[in-house]
């Protein structure tokens, strides 16, 4: 039986013919806590038209939608909007037929791309994280070399996309008003790398060599990293989340067990019955604090444990699990209560997906 844990932001709902006055989807929320920005994916199946041409209404009003390509054969597979529903309740939207959708600059809250002129890094954000990871140019570069396949993050304290701006002044690791890159992440883990676990030691891949972005906004990014002989990991991020969703697919068609896990700094807190880690540390230069999180299906664990400087949560395959980060100077977290409090409400919402039922207008 498929897992609940692979259906966030996911729904099943039987086809329905299209009526004159097009489609009613209602969104139910069963949890006691409001949902913001939940994402709401439709298969092409279940509209019964290209993802490309339908839009979303909420009243008078159209909701910001985007069709998904992710195999680029030309056909959209899904589209992709967002709700905020409150506590306990339901909401409901308009589907309409309608011209190709045209975006505009100011639309797109996810952002991912390669960074040639960084030494190969690749970087990624939506309007509330960021992150990075490092590419082939790093093992050799002469001033600081490095051979790492760590998640490293950008903390930010503002909801504009900042990727392309910061890397042109290239002044990061300085706070001017809008976060900076205080995270050190290394050769660990940093905030939720992987590797797979064998003998009970932690086996870590080079730096990535090939990526492709399959799906660019504006509301989810999706793209893909290949460690060469190791594994191809694909990550997920959509718009007013702070958690990416990581999938590996290793090279070692044997491989039954990998690792995943955050670098040993501040305090740490397991819930092992829950499926999550996470850690709070101070930021250097006196920037507050900021928490690292990764969840995972509780079924697939084998071991909490630590190695080669991480904390780690050592899981069954296929490997695939969630990892978040959260800093109290953004404005979205005041201390480490908050962001435990952020946490054990997106397992709740992992394991409780949004109830969607479909009707003709």
């Amino acid at each position: 039986m498929r897992s609940k844990w692979l259906l966030l932001f996911a729904v099943l709902l039987p086809t329905v013919a299209w009526g004159e006055g097009g489609r009613k989807i209602t969104v139910v929320n069963d949890l006691p806590f409001p949902r913001a920005a939940e994402t709401i994916e439709l298969t092409t199946t279940q509209l019964g038209a290209d993802p490309a041409l339908v839009h979303v209404f909420d009243g008078p009003r159209e909701v910001l939608a985007q069709a998904l390509d992710l195999d680029a054969d030309g056909n959209a597979e899904s589209l992709v909007f967002q709700a905020d529903v409150t506590a306990k309740s339901e909401k409901s939207f308009e589907l309409r037929v309608g011209d190709k959708r045209v975006y505009k600059k100011d639309d797109f809250r996810v952002y991912g791309r390669f960074v040639r002129e960084r030494f190969d890094d690749f970087a990624w954000e939506n309007d509330r994280v960021a992150h990075r990871m490092y590419g082939a140019a790093l093992e050799t570069w002469q001033k600081e070399p490095l051979t790492s396949s760590t998640v490293d993050v950008w903390l930010k304290r503002t909801r504009r996309l900042v990727i392309n701006d910061w890397y042109m002044v290239d002044d990061y690791h300085r706070d001017t008003g809008e976060g900076a890159d205080f995270y050190s992440a290394g050769k660990s883990r940093g905030c939720g790398g992987s590797g797979l676990w064998r003998d009970g030691k932690l086996v870590v891949s080079s730096n990535f060599r090939n990526s492709r972005v399959l799906a660019n906004g504006p509301i989810r990014l999706v793209f893909e990293l290949d460690y060469p002989n190791f594994e191809t990991k694909r990550i997920t991020l959509d718009a007013g989340q702070n958690f990416n969703r990581f999938e590996s697919r290793y090279t070692d068609a044997a491989a039954t067990v990998f690792a995943t896990g955050i670098k040993k700094a501040g305090t740490f807190r397991v819930e092992r019955g829950a499926g999550w880690i996470r850690t709070w540390e101070p930021v250097k230069d006196n920037s507050g604090n900021f928490g690292c999180a990764v969840v995972l299906d509780p079924a697939k664990i084998v071991d909490v444990t630590e190695a080669d400087n991480n904390y780690l949560v050592v899981a069954n395959t296929p490997a695939w699990y969630f990892v978040g980060s959260g800093w109290d100077r953004s404005g979205d977290f005041k201390n480490v209560e908050e962001w435990d409090r952020y946490v054990e409400q997106f397992v709740q919402r992992v394991k409780s997906p949004l109830k969607i039922v479909v009707s003709a207008q």
